[in-house]
Parts: structure tokens; C-alpha cells; sequence
């Protein structure tokens, strides 16, 4: 986290790589009790935002501290510091049921969720999957709950755990009813053109269904989320430690009309790599009140060495129905 403030009796200037203009406005006025037109808020290249940039207590330490000393103030946080004094993502509980008819499939589908992200369900996608089922209930036990950790939005918001959530369970339902994951996915499909083409393309650029080496197993998962659909296969082993590497992964996006494929692809990559990050390696644990872990020597990041092999297919849509995002 980094901010610059300039806090004068009648102004105050701001240089800040913030997600949420608006937000910065609204904090530098809570300690200066300026007006919104004595308040500029420069905002400079993001670098890494993930959502905890929409938070804004950086700058309003910068800001405390530049009108204290009565002189510009440039804040930068340690490596220690952006990680013991975060906002952490929001926790999730789930219950699923689902009643499957004589071939396996689902006639109904129950989904419960308790979370401390109050928007869990709006902008998590788990109340509008794409799957087929006649009978459908999504119900939030809670608005939210009250815990002492600081928690906010994290990539994906809670498409990150909903997505996970629903993705299992549909395999679960899918070895229950005895099916392939991916053919049981394209019959629940089948009503939605989009997902179905999706789906189809990174089926046959994984090469679905074709033997894998002794020890490799390969998954299939989905999710919508920013007017966009991804589907990815992914190759695992796991050693005799139980120590799970990623061999190879393939993603399909219909992001609908892409402008600059390149950025697109690029994107997606970098999105791999920071789940798989998150899935095996990242974890935050607090003792006594306090976070700890402090930099990367224990909050390790997916390494060079580390990154398996990966393929980004983009759906080519020629018309502007739908452009998504890619984040």
C-alpha cells in the first residue's frame, strides 16, 4: 500500500494507485472536513489491486499524517506490513443437496451459504448457474457475520469460493450418477449454446478423454462471472506426501468480442497462476490477534519453476452482444 497527500488548511491533494476514487474522497473529507472541490485525488498506475485497493485506510493514514506535520507525506508499507495488516477474504460455509432422477441427473438442487461477504450471492453467480435443474433454491443463512478479522473483496469476489463450491459438488453428483464430469456438464447444458460451446472447445483442445500417463488425473470446471465464461481442464499428480503438482492447464474464454487478444490471453495467464497460487500454496493464519505470516518466505507464491503448461483458447465473436471482462 502507497500514498502520497499534500493536507493544507484549505486543500488537499492526493496521489494514490486507488480502485475507488470516490472512496478516497469520502476518507480524505473524514479527517479534514474539507469540501469535496478542495480535494483532488490523482489517481496513478495500480500495480497489483486484486479489490484490496478499494479499501482506503492507506490513504487516510497518509493523509492523518501529512496534516499533523503540515507538509507532503509519502506513505509506503513493507512487504511485512501489506500482509500482517490486510483485509482478508471473506469466509464461506455451503450445504448442497440434490435429488438425482433414475439416469443420474438432478431434479433439484438446494444450495445454503453462510459467509461474511454480505453480497455473496449477487455478485457470486451461485443463484443463476447455467446447469439444467427443474427445481433450483439458493438461500443466505446470513447477511453477515460478525468476526474480528478485517475481510473485504478478494479477485473473482465470491465467484472464487461459489464457483469451487458448486463445481465439486457437481462432480460428486456426476460420479453418483455414474457419468463422465465433462459429458454430465454438456447434458446439463445442453439449453445453453454459449456454455455448451465453451465447454466443447476446452474439451477437445485438453483432449478430453484420451489416456493420461500413470499418476496424472485431469478435472473440468466452469464459472460466469463479468458478462464472461471460462471453463478449464487441469492435470495433476500426487506424490506419496501427498503433495499435489499441476501439470498442465487449459482454458476457454468467451469474453464475447475480444479487442486485444494478446491482453486477453495474457490476463487469463496471470489468472491461472494467481488461483493455483491461492489453491496450494497461500494461507494466512492469525494466533493470539495477530496474522503470522509476514513475507514470502511463509506466504509463498507460485514460482517460476512451479507454473505448469498453459493454453488459453479464446472464443471469436465477431459482433459487440457481449463483451465481458477477463479479470
Amino acid at each position: 500500500m502507497c500514498c502520497t497527500a499534500d493536507s493544507r488548511d484549505d486543500s488537499c491533494e492526493v496521489w494514490a494507485p486507488t480502485q475507488s476514487p470516490d472512496l478516497a474522497v469520502k476518507m480524505v473529507k473524514k479527517y479534514t472536513g474539507l469540501s469535496r472541490e478542495s480535494i483532488t485525488i490523482n489517481k496513478t498506475y495500480l500495480g497489483g489491486g486484486f479489490g484490496r485497493r478499494q479499501r482506503q485506510d492507506y490513504v487516510g493514514e497518509a493523509v492523518q499524517i501529512s496534516s499533523a506535520m503540515r507538509r507532503p507525506i509519502k506513505v509506503l508499507w513493507s512487504r511485512e506490513e501489506d500482509v500482517q495488516h490486510d483485509f482478508y477474504r471473506p469466509m464461506s460455509y455451503d450445504v448442497i443437496n440434490a435429488w438425482l432422477d433414475d439416469a443420474g441427473y438432478p431434479l433439484g438442487w438446494r444450495h445454503r451459504i453462510a459467509s461474511t461477504e454480505e453480497h455473496v450471492l449477487s455478485s457470486g453467480g451461485v443463484d443463476a448457474i447455467p446447469y439444467d435443474i427443474p427445481n433450483k433454491y439458493v438461500d443466505l443463512a446470513t447477511p453477515g457475520i460478525d468476526q474480528p478479522v478485517r475481510v473485504s473483496t478478494w479477485r473473482g469476489v465470491s465467484h472464487s469460493q461459489n464457483a469451487f463450491v458448486v463445481e465439486c459438488f457437481l462432480d460428486e453428483l456426476a460420479y453418483a450418477g455414474g457419468h463422465d464430469p465433462y459429458a454430465y456438464r454438456r447434458h446439463l447444458l445442453r439449453k445453453s449454446p454459449r456454455y455448451l460451446e465453451v465447454i466443447d472447445l476446452v474439451a477437445t483442445y485438453a483432449r478430453w478423454g484420451e489416456p493420461l500417463r500413470e499418476g496424472v488425473h485431469r478435472g473440468i470446471a466452469m464459472d460466469e462471472s463479468g458478462e464472461s465464461i471460462a471453463a478449464q481442464v487441469v492435470e495433476i499428480s500426487i506424490d506419496d506426501q501427498q503433495t499435489v503438482k499441476v501439470h498442465r492447464v487449459v482454458c476457454a474464454v468467451d469474453c464475447g468480442l475480444v479487442i486485444n487478444p494478446d491482453g486477453v490471453e495474457a490476463q487469463i495467464e496471470g489468472a491461472i497462476i494467481d488461483g493455483l497460487t491461492a489453491a496450494l500454496y497461500s494461507e494466512i493464519t492469525i494466533k493470539e490477534g495477530r496474522v503470522q505470516q509476514s513475507n514470502f518466505h511463509d506466504y509463498p507464491v507460485l514460482r517460476m519453476n512451479q507454473v505448469p503448461e498453459i493454453e488459453v483458447h479464446i472464443v471469436q465473436r465477431t459482433s459487440a452482444e457481449h463483451i465481458g471482462g477477463a479479470g
